[in-house]
């Protein structure tokens, strides 16, 4: 991603930053927005750390994600200030001095103490609205959160500037080249382990630099959803390869999905290429406007009918869904909103003053319930899955016999298809970030 573009872009950004928190903090009656970085975290019993993990609130302003111990404040009428924390350390690299397109935009301070933070504060730690978590407290200054704040900041995250589709479109070129390069390494016969190192090599990152843990499944694993075990070894037959990986930049995230059979003229590939039909179908979906909660059930229809045309149930998609059979083969949410955060905040607000928009009945893990406006960035990822656990509930139920048990045995052994784009509701067409970068980098 080319600085001159986020250059362009940032200062932009950061204005809407400065607006949104006007707002907010009058919402909340307090004078200063302050955001600590966040701490390092040690293990019980030990003196080993956790990889840390910068707070959201705070890199929402400035593309730091590694300096624990920093601040950002915001008083409405004066330019934001970053305490940033480079301390004297023969430990560990001690970060730079902040420098890049980004830096204008902050009066900066260096401490190279965290106590000194103290003093560039504001005097009154009862007029601010401190944002963080309670290890993150430094002398009077403890994160409050205060709820009409929070609510009206994480509301509003939904709606991303330039500069944030820009970041966002850099953490999906990186995840593309790595997804490329995991499916190289799978039809080379790669473990699911060696597979996850190729990815990894790819990008550039380690598994504590992602945005989450890769999943990295072959044959039947790729049935559980958060399959993170990586086998060392690969199976005696390779059928089907399912990987959900993405990648960081600058401290956005990107999520993407993608399933492949070995056997690429196969009924596996030939199921793998009706989702993926009927996942661009849904993609197309996300318009302003749109309830997110319609797109959710019209895919339980799309998915169903797909069961159908295969075979695997013999019933209406209309029926599948109202009868729970479709939840059986089809039981997570059709996506949510994605930015800083892997699952982004506020996908069930009601408003910007806090309220909750309840998921369809019988829709447990659906994670966003909004409707559409233009820069909302949302994933798709619908999926089938061989789950035995959730489809012997349907066997012992009443409806066992809609489904062809015959279909099921011959698709065990390939696991499951889930298929993931990042997607940008705008004015008019969406934008699909992912399948965007897979035709630049094909």
């Amino acid at each position: 991603m080319a600085n001159s573009e986020l250059a362009r872009a940032y200062p932009q950004h950061v204005a809407e930053l400065v607006r949104r928190s006007t707002i907010a903090l009058e919402r909340g009656g307090f004078d200063h927005l302050v955001v600590p970085s966040g701490t390092m975290h040690y293990q019980v019993f030990d003196d080993r750390e956790y990889p840390y993990a910068v707070n959201p609130q705070f890199k929402a302003w400035a593309p730091l994600t590694r300096n624990p111990g920093s601040w950002l404040v915001f008083t409405p009428g004066n330019k934001p200030k970053l305490v940033y924390l480079q301390p004297f350390d023969y430990w560990h690299v001690v970060p730079q001095t902040p420098s890049g397109y980004w830096v204008d935009e902050f009066e900066i301070v260096i401490i190279r103490d965290p106590q000194d933070a103290l003093e560039h504060l504001p005097a009154d730690p009862g007029r601010c609205a401190i944002l963080g978590e309670a290890a993150s407290a430094l002398g009077d200054y403890l994160p409050d959160n205060p709820a009409a704040v929070v609510n009206y900041l994480e509301y509003h995250r939904a709606f991303k500037t330039d500069y944030e589709i820009a970041m966002m479109r850099g953490a999906t070129r990186i995840a593309v080249g790595a997804h490329l390069a995991a499916e190289e390494a799978f039809r080379a016969g790669a473990s699911e382990f060696d597979i996850h190192m190729a990815y990894c090599i790819a990008a550039r990152q380690d598994a504590n630099e992602l945005p989450y843990h890769n999943i990295v499944a072959l044959n039947e694993h790729s049935a559980v959803l958060h399959y993170t075990e990586l086998a060392t070894t690969p199976p005696a037959q390779i059928r089907s390869f399912l990987i959900d990986a993405g990648a960081s930049f600058g401290g956005y995230a990107s999520d993407i999905t993608r399933t492949y059979a070995a056997d690429q003229n196969g009924e596996f590939q030939a199921l793998i290429d009706a989702v993926d039909v009927a996942q661009k179908q849904m993609c197309d979906e996300v318009r302003a406007g749109f309830d997110y909660r319609e797109l959710h059930l019209g895919a339980h229809l799309k998915l169903a009918g797909v069961l159908k045309d295969f075979g695997l149930i013999d019933m209406s998609p209309e029926s599948a869904l109202e009868t729970g059979v479709s939840n059986a083969f089809f039981p997570h949410g059709i996506g949510h909103g994605i930015g800083l955060q892997v699952h982004d905040v506020a996908g069930f607000a009601e408003s910007d003053a806090g309220g909750v928009i309840p998921r369809p009945y019988g829709q447990t893990f659906l994670r966003s319930t909004r409707t559409l406006e233009p820069g909302m960035v949302m994933t798709i990822e619908p999926g089938i899955y061989i789950i035995d656990m959730l489809l012997d509930a349907v066997r012992r139920g009443d409806h066992g016999r809609s489904i062809n048990w015959e279909r099921v045995a011959e698709f065990r052994p390939f696991g499951g298809i889930r298929i993931e784009d990042d997607v940008v509701c705008t004015d008019g067409d969406p934008i699909n970030l992912t399948r965007d970068e897979f035709t630049a980098q094909g």
